[in-house]
């Protein structure tokens, strides 16, 4: 059997699957956001729904962890006086995005399940566990039976081959990903990652990869864990781990070499995160820059934000907004002076959550404005009115010191006066 096989047979009454089956699975954490929790808590409520195990379901504050509005402070509000009532753990809005959450506090691991109002629940396969995100009904049913049902989807398998080329981060790594596969080559697909890049990857950069499995159309990535993270993974839960891997005869609808050595930087431009290319040689000027997210919240992305910014500052006229994934980051962020470095460089710091990608943590952009984002999406209207450019932390950093998109490594000593006229085809946009 194939890895998502293995992970769904062990959390099901079956001994083996194969691709089609329906069955029914067992979820280790039962999770709902602010974003869809209070719908999840109607659900419960309106058909007089017990709740399997108060220990596995979970409440994450990430969306919107301020309330800034009055939706998500009613939606935030009813979840806890739920909780409280039920005895259902609320991570509440001083924590972070969920799925990390999940990661930091031993939640998920490696062969475990996990569901989620999180339509980037799959992030989990970071790990080698298994994440799903799913409507707030599917999502009441897990509360109330402790499983659901899944069709046991097929699997292919990516090798990566060949050497990373130097400035080539994850982020890089998963756009040109998404520029061979397109949305939907891996449709309702469950993908192995294989190859000594992937053994090599540290834990924030698988972070990264798998969490734009969605936008490539596929379940999930899944990482086999390395010691590293399986060191890491049992520390956090307190048990040991026996990593899933799959049979020697373990049947793939195909299996893709892919060699990474002419891998390049890479953007997505406005409206789909598939629509990818290098870095462009045309100045596209910018009017705010986002780094955070699922996809690049992490300490390691965080250092190297701080190395780009050091001694420079933010561009006139340009919006930097930096918020880390979870408040370990943010307190980590703190203990080795990175808050005081993104300061100096006249960055916005916000606590830590969803922020960009939620569309109002930490405000939207307007119409007709530029943002360059470390997200996984772009759809219009994902960060406001405005297009949307997704890339890595460190082009995303230097292009709001230069006031365009650019290279880290063609940054310009002093940012370049805008010309008017852009503002002007800006407005018209």
């Amino acid at each position: 059997m194939t890895v998502i096989e293995k992970i769904l047979a062990a959390h099901s009454t079956r001994e083996r699957l194969k691709p089609g089956d329906l069955i029914d699975v067992f979820i280790d954490a039962r999770v709902a956001r602010d974003f869809g929790g209070a719908n999840v808590v109607k659900h419960m409520d309106e058909h007089a729904l017990t709740l399997a195990d108060p220990e596995r379901t979970f409440f994450t504050f990430d969306c919107n962890p301020t309330g800034s509005d009055q939706k998500y402070a009613a939606n935030q509000q009813r979840c806890r006086q739920y909780a409280r009532r039920e005895g259902v753990r609320v991570y509440d809005i001083d924590k972070g995005i969920g799925t990390h959450v999940l990661i930091e506090d031993g939640l998920a691991f490696p062969g475990s399940t996990a569901v989620s109002t999180d339509s980037h629940a799959n992030v989990l396969g970071a790990v080698g566990a298994f994440g799903q995100g799913m409507g707030d009904k599917d999502i009441a049913a897990a509360w109330h039976k402790g499983s659901i049902w899944f069709k046991v989807p097929p699997s292919d398998k990516i090798v990566l081959e060949g050497s990373r080329p130097k400035g080539v981060t994850a982020k890089d790594i998963v756009l040109n990903l998404l520029s061979v596969f397109g949305a939907s080559s891996l449709l309702g697909k469950a993908v192995e990652l294989e190859g000594e890049l992937v053994d090599r990857c540290t834990l924030d950069e698988r972070i990264t990869i798998a969490s734009m499995a969605t936008e490539m159309g596929a379940i999930a990535l899944l990482f086999p864990p390395s010691a590293e993270v399986l060191h890491y993974c049992e520390s956090r839960s307190g048990r040991k781990i026996a990593p899933v891997v799959a049979d020697p005869d373990a049947e793939y609808a195909a299996v893709h070499h892919i060699d990474v050595s002419g891998f390049v930087p890479r953007i997505s431009h406005p409206g789909k995160p598939h629509d990818t290319s290098a870095l462009p040689a045309e100045r596209i000027w910018i009017d705010s820059a986002f780094i955070g997210s699922c996809t690049n919240g992490r300490i390691e992305d965080m250092r190297a934000v701080a190395a780009v910014l050091e001694g420079k500052h933010v561009a006139p006229g340009v919006v930097l907004k930096i918020v880390p994934a979870t408040d370990r980051v943010w307190q980590q962020c703190l203990n080795e002076g990175l808050v005081s470095r993104f300061k100096r460089a006249g960055a916005l710091l916000s606590n830590a959550g969803c922020a960009g990608c939620a569309a109002g943590q930490v405000g939207q952009n307007g119409p007709g404005e530029v943002t360059i984002s470390t997200g996984n999406r772009n759809f219009p209207g994902k960060q406001g009115q405005g297009r949307v450019y997704l890339a890595s932390p460190v082009v995303v950093a230097a292009s709001a010191l230069a006031g365009y998109i650019v290279d880290p490594k063609a940054l310009p000593a002093d940012p370049p006066e805008r010309p008017v006229e852009e503002f002007r085809r800006n407005a018209e946009k």
